[in-house]
């Protein structure tokens, strides 16, 4: 089978905005980061939850998919964000694609299973800072209050009229990832980089 993987340089979907986002950071003076992730991995996968190959699955990745709703699990460079009782959205370092295909089809063996590298379909845009929840409120009808929607915590949701995943990262302080499609994501560092005026 022929290599499909690209060659050329790529280009990040935020290269244009890398700058104003740093601008923006430093003239919260702490208050707010805001950064885009390119290019990390995403595998949409869908399978029973109850059948073995959630088990084997798990296991392959290091970790246990999650299955309480709106919760994610990490296991090293692994972030497993649950969609649905029967899907995940696998997420890796940058160029992991293949290898965490590969081995979530070879855990799952012959059970029914669906694998599909979704890594170009979104980039993810990074806000952090004491102040991301007040942040990212200005647009999102979720109660982000840290009781509500702490750490580990990840929803389904809509960021200022557009679709995202939202998923709050466990490290202290680490702020959080929305996942936003590709051809929104230019639209939506613009409306952060407007809301974030206020904290300057």
């Amino acid at each position: 089978m022929a290599d499909t993987a690209p060659t050329a340089w790529q280009r990040s979907h935020l290269a244009d905005a890398a700058h104003r986002l740093a601008a923006a950071t430093r003239s919260s003076r702490g208050a707010i980061r805001l950064a885009e992730l390119p290019f990390l991995a995403q595998v949409n996968v869908r399978l029973d939850a109850k059948g073995p190959a959630a088990d084997a699955v798990g296991l392959a990745l290091g970790l246990q998919l999650p299955l309480e709703p709106n919760t994610v699990v990490h296991a090293g460079d692994v972030t497993v964000v649950w969609l649905g009782p029967d899907e995940w959205l696998v997420v890796g370092r940058p160029g992991t694609e293949r290898d965490l295909e590969g081995r979530i089809r070879s855990a799952a063996g012959d059970e029914p299973v669906s694998v599909t590298d979704v890594s170009a379909q979104r980039t993810t845009l990074l806000v952090g800072g004491p102040r991301a929840r007040d942040l990212l409120a200005h647009g999102c009808a979720l109660d982000l209050h840290p009781r509500a929607f702490g750490p580990g915590r990840c929803a389904q949701t809509t960021l200022a009229r557009t679709q995202v995943v939202l998923v709050a990262r466990d490290e202290s302080r680490a702020g959080f990832w929305v996942l936003v499609r590709s051809s929104f994501a230019g639209y939506l560092a613009d409306w952060l980089l407007d809301a974030a005026v206020e904290y300057r």
